[in-house]
């Protein structure tokens, strides 16, 4: 059969197109980043792999393609979508092709607010380390699976057992198609939809296991669902009375150690974020008759993600991190690691959507000024616009207004060229730059951009942004 992938290279697009492509299918599709030249290195691994790539004007939609695979965010006036609907192709949305795969083998669903695509590669990466050869479906890219030979960007692994590992998505609604065999909730906070929206789809979720829930009783809106699934499993740090509790929290240079039921474990990741994250895949090793210590080992294994604090260098004593921290909870959980070791933090938050932004104002705004010392410093660039008819009547001018009323250091930027050549003006030697922001692989280009400037020693490293 021969699948067309509309905006293949998103990431959870370009993990279903992978392994649909494992499956024997054809595979092809088009992409507005490939169309603008964005991420030529990530889309010369389609080509190579055999999935065919055409401009997102209708032409790569012809006799032969017998789906057209589309997200939930892909309007019908694109020209894929009206070559199909001219041709009588199916259209399927992303989720309901990834559902029918999940939903035929034991899927282990990762749900949650935040932390979700970590706890997705940990499990993943535990279970495939135990040689239980599971398949994972995972929104960010794994290190530890980048140049395995089951797996085309590090974002997908097809595995041979019935096990299957994938990240759920509410914010479009989609997690309504899957029926897990465990569920797991990491978590309930403020994001792309209302606690009225979210809360219900969450909890029908849950339900929906056929073997178990795994909850995570720290967060107290997810802690209210304990009792919704008849086994449930739990986990917490806080928690005394969870199935599964970290205790002894230390922190390391490149990671961060705790014991869970008195067993050491030490990660590769750092942040107390993470150490839930790893309870959550612990608990579901335990579901699954795993023991404990082996369940350790192999988690003690895990690389991390792609855009999760991810160090990408240093030049000049200053230090490039590429973060996705991008609402107030996981804002709120890169700071904190952030600043729990030494050394000042220059920070440019990238917002995303004015809808959003105008929701998430007062928690992105309370966590920056929660974080933040005196000696750090936050800018922004004004609101990433995607197009459509969306009211602009929020700026980041007034986040970072909000961010200087509570007392810290925080300058609007137009442009991100702008915010780029500030930060490069105030680092100095000892100074970490963050670039944070949603899921946008310009990004991480424009933070590699900026350690370029530093090796070749084109930025000024004084404090108060002087040519030295």
């Amino acid at each position: 059969m021969h699948y067309f992938f509309v905006g293949i290279g998103g990431s959870g697009m370009s993990a279903l197109a992978d392994m649909i492509r494992s499956q024997g299918h054809t595979v092809s599709g088009s992409d507005r980043g490939h169309d603008h030249g964005d991420s030529p290195e990530k889309f010369r691994l389609f080509t190579k792999s055999g999935m065919a790539l055409h401009r997102q004007d209708g032409s790569g939609v012809v006799a032969g393609v017998d789906r057209l695979v589309v997200s939930s965010a892909v309007e019908k006036t694109i020209p894929d979508v009206q070559a199909a609907l001219t041709q009588n192709i199916p259209i399927l949305k992303r989720a309901e092709l990834l559902a029918s795969l999940f939903n035929a083998k034991n899927g282990i669903g990762i749900a949650g607010t935040s932390g979700k695509t970590t706890t997705t590669g940990m499990t993943g990466w535990l279970l495939h380390a135990l040689n239980l050869k599971p398949t994972i479906a995972n929104g960010g890219v794994m290190p530890n699976f980048v140049g395995n030979p089951a797996s085309l960007l590090g974002n997908a692994v097809v595995g041979s057992s019935d096990l299957f590992v994938a990240e759920m998505d509410e914010s479009d609604g989609t997690i309504e198609y899957f029926t897990p065999y465990i569920a797991v909730l990491n978590n309930i906070t403020l994001d792309h939809k209302p606690f009225n929206v979210i809360e219900p789809l969450f909890r029908d979720f849950l339900m929906r296991a056929r073997e178990c829930a795994v909850i995570n009783l720290d967060d107290p809106r997810a802690a209210q669902m304990a009792s919704v699934h008849p086994k449930t499993l739990t986990y917490g740090i806080d928690r005394a009375d969870a199935d599964l509790v970290a205790t002894d929290l230390r922190h390391l240079p490149d990671g961060i150690s705790f014991k869970v039921q008195g067993q050491p474990c030490t990660l590769q990741v750092p942040g107390r974020h993470n150490v839930s994250n790893a309870l959550a895949s612990l608990a579901v090793a335990q579901v699954l008759g795993i023991d404990l210590p082996d369940a350790i080992k192999a988690l003690e294994g895990f690389k991390g993600i792609k855009r999760r604090l991810e160090v990408l260098g240093t030049a000049g004593g200053v230090t490039i991190i590429d973060d996705f921290g991008h609402n107030p909870d996981k804002i709120a959980a890169s700071m904190e690691t952030l600043t729990a070791h030494p050394g000042r933090i220059l920070v440019m938050f990238q917002p995303h959507g004015f809808g959003p932004m105008k929701m998430m104002r007062q928690g992105i705004a309370e966590s920056f000024a929660k974080f933040l010392r005196p000696h750090d410093l936050l800018v922004m660039p004004e609101i990433y616009y995607a197009g459509g008819t969306v009211t602009r009547d929020i700026s980041s001018a007034d986040l970072i207004n909000d961010v200087n009323a509570a007392g810290r250091k925080a300058r609007f930027c137009q442009t991100r060229f702008d915010a780029g050549m500030a930060l490069l003006g105030e680092a100095r030697p000892g100074d970490r730059i963050v670039i944070m922001g949603a899921r946008d692989d310009t990004l991480t280009e424009f933070a590699m951009g900026l350690l370029q400037d530093l090796q070749a020693g084109n930025a000024p490293r004084v404090a108060n942004g002087a040519q030295p």
